[in-house]
């Protein structure tokens, strides 16, 4: 039977900026531990993939910021599978604040790849139990993210610590790259208020440094991750 995971945080001020609101990387860490340790709870997490030669790749978060979490609020996050298909499953998350109200709401896309080809497998063959609630905390339906024509572009480099354990750059690591190439003169004049990101290709753990091109708007900015001519994402932010 599936259920919801729920856990209360206390939001440190080491997790912050310099205005005390949670980081975008703190946020994109705090959703990808919850799935993860979720995963687990229902038998499908990195023990039984690794068992089975597979692993959970995210390919899309959708993320929406009420009000952007401060240092030292205590927080009640929840997470759940909901729709599943033959070769895809979405979670959805949700932050609270100690009062109940909502901070956060998110849903992500997954796959199931095979992990000597690369290729998704059908989610039935490997986990025959898996399915999801019939709940939405936002209902929003994935897909390409338009192509657009940047206006600047800069330089990131690719860190040893950005590298996860399925031995890639890790997802939370295209958030940083996103909110951080706008400039800082921009962030400091902006909040962060959502974000869409588009995941398309891996990038190899030995690559030195990925550009980042970036369509600059007032309150919207949109962000291609590359390497050479390969667009490994793409994200849209969102700011007020």
């Amino acid at each position: 039977m599936v259920t919801k995971l729920t856990e209360e945080h206390i939001l440190k001020t080491y997790q912050c900026d310099r205005y005390g609101f949670m980081r975008p990387i703190t946020l994109m860490n705090e959703l990808q531990g919850l799935a993860g340790k979720h995963a687990d709870m229902l038998g499908a997490g990195r023990q039984y993939c690794d068992e089975h030669n597979v692993a959970w790749v995210v390919t899309h978060y959708f993320i929406d910021i009420i009000d952007m979490p401060r240092a030292n609020e205590k927080l009640v996050y929840t997470t759940w599978p909901s729709v599943t298909g033959a070769l895809r499953s979405e979670r959805d998350f949700e932050i609270r604040g100690a009062d109940g109200s909502l901070k956060v709401r998110a849903i992500s896309q997954w796959v199931l790849i095979d992990l000597n080809t690369r290729r998704p497998v059908r989610i039935s063959e490997v986990l025959p139990n898996w399915h999801g609630l019939d709940e939405r905390v936002w209902e929003r339906e994935f897909g390409k993210c338009p192509d657009f024509v940047p206006t600047r572009t800069c330089a990131m480099a690719c860190r040893f610590d950005d590298i996860d354990v399925n031995q890639h750059i890790n997802n939370a690591v295209y958030a940083i790259w996103a909110t951080e190439s706008v400039g800082f003169d921009y962030r400091n004049r902006h909040k962060l208020r959502g974000m869409e990101i588009y995941f398309e290709h891996e990038i190899n753990p030995t690559t030195p440094m990925v550009r980042i091109e970036v369509l600059m708007g007032e309150f919207e900015t949109r962000h291609k991750i590359m390497t050479d001519e390969i667009e490994h994402a793409k994200v849209i932010c969102y700011w007020e």
